[in-house]
């Protein structure tokens, strides 16, 4: 018989012992992410109790419309987020927008015409927040392998272009690199499910009573689908990036110092 686990704020309180643990691991190191680790728990407690409330609303609800407007807003968040690790992409805002929704629209889309989650808002929510967040992890990451490569690499692009090579010829080799900085995080975790780690949804569904096969084969359709999202993110965010680095005349750009 399937059992929801019920937890207290007392219960949740409780679990702040470990934090403290890391709080005293950053102070006695002195690697100054006290401060850091505890804004991290502040703004993880509103932000999850609100979007908690949010959601419920949603799914009391059930509207299609205000799936679509929590997950634009996710987009948004998520490409405001993704932008303040390409710092030395020109313009990087645009890309990500259309990489974070371009992956959720086809991702989505795609399980939605598979049948493997039905049109409700229960399914759709918490699938595109994971969709959107991997997403955003991979192609902040990608975009910022893209920017300080091409900077690192400005001579040799700028001596590729003088021999008549195009922008997309001289900085080919980067890109590639880029989409395997992007893409090699999420593959390696895939690789190693269920040898080194449980995923979060695996265990969260064991937790609640499910069965481990249950549990399983919605871990492979997460999984599968996530691979798909991050691909495409990725790709997409390099591809649009790459081309503001370079002007109509194929000429690099003079690029932002290293922050």
């Amino acid at each position: 018989m399937n059992e929801v686990i019920d937890l207290s704020l007392g219960q949740v309180g409780a679990t702040l012992a470990l934090v403290a643990v890391a709080a005293a691991v950053a102070l006695w190191e002195r690697t100054d992410l006290e401060g850091e680790i505890a804004v991290a728990v502040a703004r993880s407690f509103i932000q999850l109790t609100a979007i908690g409330y949010v959601i419920t609303a949603i799914f009391a609800t059930d509207s299609l419309l205000w799936v679509v407007l929590l997950l634009a807003v996710m987009v948004g968040f998520g490409a405001l987020t993704a932008r303040g690790r390409a710092t030395r992409v020109p313009r990087p805002m645009g890309p990500l927008l259309l990489a974070l929704a371009g992956a959720a629209t086809v991702t989505l889309g795609l399980v939605l015409v598979l049948g493997v989650f039905p049109l409700e808002a229960r399914y759709l929510v918490p699938v595109g927040g994971m969709v959107i967040g991997n997403a955003m992890t991979a192609a902040a990451v990608a975009l910022n392998r893209l920017g300080d490569e091409v900077s690192d690499s400005a001579g040799r692009i700028e001596a590729t272009l003088a021999l008549g090579a195009t922008a997309t010829e001289a900085v080919r080799p980067i890109v590639r690199r880029s989409l395997r900085s992007g893409m090699i995080p999420l593959i390696d975790s895939t690789k190693t499910t269920g040898l080194i780690f449980f995923p979060g949804t695996m265990v969260g569904m064991l937790l609640a009573g499910a069965s481990p096969t249950e549990a399983v084969r919605l871990q492979l359709v997460l999984l599968y689908v996530l691979l798909g999202a991050v691909a495409l993110a990725t790709l997409l965010a390099v591809l649009l990036s790459r081309r503001a680095f370079f002007t109509a005349q194929h000429q690099l750009r003079e690029l932002p110092p290293r922050s």
